[in-house]
């Protein structure tokens, strides 16, 4: 496993990216909308948020009444994006799988 702070390249983004349904982003930022009512957002910004500190890591997050979107960079190594995007991505797919969010 590639250390948490490695600065990925463009054609590493795109590989990880394509292996992912919805992602999208290039070396700056990696975004997803998941489509899921306002109600259930809450408690899945609630979780991702412990998974969030649990990494040190901090995403962007939107709620809309029928969306919730998710991007991240990693600001402490110049707004590119790292491992430690993924990271977070893959605790993030968990939890919305968990509530039956894709």
């Amino acid at each position: 496993m590639a250390p948490r702070d490695e600065v990925l390249t463009a054609e590493q983004v795109s590989e990880r990216l394509a292996a992912l349904e919805g992602w999208r982003g290039d070396t700056s930022v990696v975004t997803k909308d998941f489509e899921v009512d306002y109600d259930t957002a809450i408690v899945i910004v609630a979780e991702i948020g412990k998974a969030a500190v649990d990494l040190e890591h901090r995403p962007d997050i939107d709620i809309r009444w029928d969306r919730l979107r998710v991007s991240m960079t990693t600001h402490t190594a110049g707004d590119v994006v790292t491992e430690l995007d993924f990271l977070l991505i893959a605790r993030i797919e968990r939890i919305a799988g968990s509530y039956g969010v894709r």
